[in-house]
């Protein structure tokens, strides 16, 4: 109860949530449902639904301790989840049900003519099958026993949708399943905790960007289990991994992503990261199962040890 009333709504999540929401609702194209002030703007939008739901939650809970019976509980949650959908068409608009778009390539010719479709045709045209079952979530944190799997219990971005769930593995076997996706030209979802040590203007990050250690005279040594279970650092923000630097021996040396913050940002939209702050502050990774060695498959299908969502490492990327 103590972190739904602490997280009632996020301004985020994880790519195991958006296989349960593509799968369920469907996809549209940018331009079928643009942004609107407060998709861009999330703050205040976030903080008055939140605040509605915690009051929920406590009528909820007065409800429950009075003895009310499931159908009358149903029948007010619904009414609840009505009132939210509400403060949700106002702020992000209402979702499109149909809508007619024509593929084009790069310089704008039409490739496929225009046609009408529905979020879950289009999603059927563009992704074609099931998202879920093809993946697996790699973190790594090094607080906890490496090739086992762990599942967030309760965290999860639909009612009857998948909890998130990850096997937990060093960087080098990380890294490795990165390169060969890369190299076979597909893009990888990753997160990290991505104001550390960045050069926004240049779009860099590097762990000698900034000397905080002279400027004070001390020195800033946790490891990165230590800043893991001290709220000091974590995964903040989900970007696009699109290439590798390989020195001569197949060792990455940079890694480049790509970012939602706008063309205008970085370069040209993107990232640069040293491959030692990539190893510091990269903290989990989408991989095709195409890419996953045997080893590790073996253990992403064995049985989970579940955790609990308030751990410092399981906050929602943005």
């Amino acid at each position: 109860m103590q972190f739904f009333f602490h997280y009632p709504i996020g301004d985020g999540g994880t790519f195991c949530g958006v296989a349960d929401l593509a799968e369920k609702y469907g996809l549209v194209p940018s331009e079928v449902m643009p942004e609107t002030f407060s998709s861009d703007n999330t703050s205040r939008a976030r903080q008055l639904v939140a605040s509605k739901l915690r009051e929920y939650g406590l009528q909820l809970r007065s409800m429950v301790k009075q003895g009310k019976k499931p159908a009358a509980l149903k029948k007010a949650k619904t009414a609840m989840l009505a009132q939210i959908y509400h403060m949700l068409q106002l702020t992000i608009g209402d979702p499109v049900q149909t809508f007619t778009y024509a593929f084009k390539d790069s310089r704008g010719k039409t490739v496929r003519p225009a046609r009408e479709y529905t979020p879950l045709t289009f999603y059927q045209e563009v992704v074609g099958r099931p998202l879920n079952g093809t993946f697996i979530m790699a973190m790594n944190d090094p607080r906890r026993e490496y090739y086992k799997t762990y599942e967030v219990e309760l965290d999860r971005h639909t009612y009857d949708g998948h909890n998130w769930k990850y096997v937990n593995l060093p960087m080098d076997d990380i890294e490795q399943m990165a390169i060969a996706a890369l190299k076979d030209g597909r893009k990888l979802y990753s997160s990290y905790d991505v104001a550390k040590f960045l050069d926004r203007k240049r779009g860099y990050a590097d762990l000698e960007n900034f000397d905080y250690g002279s400027l004070f005279g001390t020195t800033f040594g946790m490891s990165k289990a230590d800043r893991i279970a001290t709220f000091d650092s974590g995964s903040t923000h989900a970007m696009t991994l699109t290439a590798v630097d390989l020195d001569s021996s197949g060792q990455a040396t940079k890694w480049k992503v790509e970012n939602s913050w706008g063309a205008a940002w970085g370069q040209q939209g993107c990232l640069i990261m040293t491959d030692r702050w990539f190893r510091e502050f990269m903290f989990r990774m989408v991989v095709p199962n195409e890419y996953v060695p045997e080893k590790i498959m073996k253990a992403f299908q064995t049985a989970p040890v579940m955790v609990m969502p308030e751990d410092p490492l399981f906050q929602p990327d943005e």
